[in-house]
């Protein structure tokens, strides 16, 4: 990881304009400590004051959409994994009451018990983070609070008189606020936004992991043309590699920050994060448009498009041992293969055997394995062999000969 890209941490929130300059104008995620600490919604919702009681109260009979997943405590952002269900409020409210009622019998029930029963994590034994309280998991995800582009979706509105807007974003014209809210332990898949992004946490925990937006070969970002194009198509807890072979890379590229309630994390645009959030987690985020891409005009698009593809062009042509992988790999054809191998006889003969070691050394160097390298130029070199072969038979015995690909190299007349 880049020095240049590493997740800046404030113990104090900046004023509009450091934030402006300083923070924002770089596009790197920054923590800031107990910025919202102040927040009424700190205390009054929060489960331990009687938040949920609280919160019933103010908005139990509002309906609200709400993610209901298949793949829980996963929740993916492709559509085919998820469905979006109205339900009043105060029914969440009931399956979050339910699920800490669970949890704690699970606690009392295992501080009376001894050793590991069924049931209990095999590396922590105590309160398991995974009882149900419902059938199906449900996450309040996205609810609106503030929705600057269809107020008609606004859905919590009232909820606003409890947040304080941050100092550092007095002088954005913000997009929406949303409410984020999960009765049980829940993971969002690896994602980035189109917007920067303030997460600010009023209750519980939530672990976030990011990614630079040049990190995205590494988490195959879903095709553009698709409805979930800003998500990964890696599952990340359980990845395929033979599926997703640079996936084994990704966590090279990423950074960790965990959030406790009164933090706020500044996610800049692009970058991929992904969310895990503790039992009753309640947390608040603004979006707003990014500068750079306030000021695109439309009748630019494609210049800027041709000259940011011509850039990783450019970069991906000087990225060579990665590059020459690929060509040897997956796309050296016969004849690349042969003119290969005659150049590396040419080196032979023009140079010591002490150059030639080194040659071949940081040639076969490029590669993750070395052997898959040099099977592939010898396929390549025998399959032109066999060609040449085949076309000494027709010219001078005449007919269409096939000949199999094993009798290079053997004695078959």
């Amino acid at each position: 990881m880049e020095d240049s890209l590493r997740i800046q941490r404030f113990d104090q929130l900046p004023s509009a304009t450091q934030f402006a300059s300083q923070i924002e104008s770089r596009n790197v995620p920054a923590v800031f400590v107990g910025c919202v600490k102040d927040w009424k919604a700190v205390s009054k919702w929060n489960p331990c004051n009687g938040g949920l009681d609280y919160l019933e109260e103010r908005v139990g009979s509002f309906m609200v959409e709400a993610m209901l997943s298949r793949t829980a405590p996963v929740f993916y952002g492709d559509l085919r994994s998820h469905e979006r269900v109205p339900l009043p409020f105060s029914t969440f409210i009931g399956f979050c009451k339910q699920h800490r009622q669970n949890v704690d019998n699970s606690c009392s029930f295992n501080s009376n018990s001894e050793g590991h029963k069924p049931g209990e994590s095999d590396t922590e034994q105590g309160c398991s983070p995974f009882v149900d309280a419902a059938p199906q998991q449900i996450y309040l995800a996205q609810v609106p609070i503030i929705n600057a582009e269809n107020e008609e979706r606004v859905q919590l509105e009232t909820l606003r008189e409890d947040m304080q807007l941050p100092a550092i974003l007095e002088e954005k014209n913000l997009s929406s606020i949303n409410l984020w809210m999960n009765n049980a332990k829940a993971r969002s898949s690896a994602h980035y936004d189109p917007h920067h992004n303030l997460l600010c946490i009023v209750t519980g925990r939530k672990q976030v992991v990011l990614w630079p937006p040049s990190a995205s070969p590494m988490l195959y970002p879903m095709p553009i043309y698709g409805e979930a194009s800003n998500h990964s198509s890696v599952a990340l807890e359980n990845p395929d590699f033979s599926v997703h072979p640079r996936a084994q890379y990704s966590m090279e590229y990423s950074q960790k920050v965990i959030l406790h309630a009164g933090d706020a994390l500044f996610i800049p645009e692009g970058w991929f994060h992904q969310v895990d959030s503790y039992d009753l987690t309640i947390a608040v985020n603004y979006w707003w448009c990014s500068s750079i891409m306030s000021s695109l005009a439309d009748h630019m698009d494609a210049y800027y498009l041709r000259r940011i593809l011509r850039r990783l062009t450019d970069r991906e042509m000087h990225n060579f041992p990665r590059t020459l992988e690929a060509l040897i790999l997956h796309l050296l054809s016969p004849v690349g293969a042969e003119v290969l191998t005659r150049k590396f006889d040419d080196i032979d003969k023009q140079n010591s055997e002490e150059h030639r070691n080194k040659f071949y050394q940081v040639f076969y160097g490029v590669f993750d394995n070395q052997f898959a390298a040099m099977d592939a130029i010898l396929n390549g070199k025998e399959s032109f062999a066999r060609q040449a072969f085949k076309n000494v038979l027709d010219k001078y015995l005449g007919g269409n000969f096939n000949v199999p690909k094993l009798c290079v190299g053997r004695d078959i007349l």
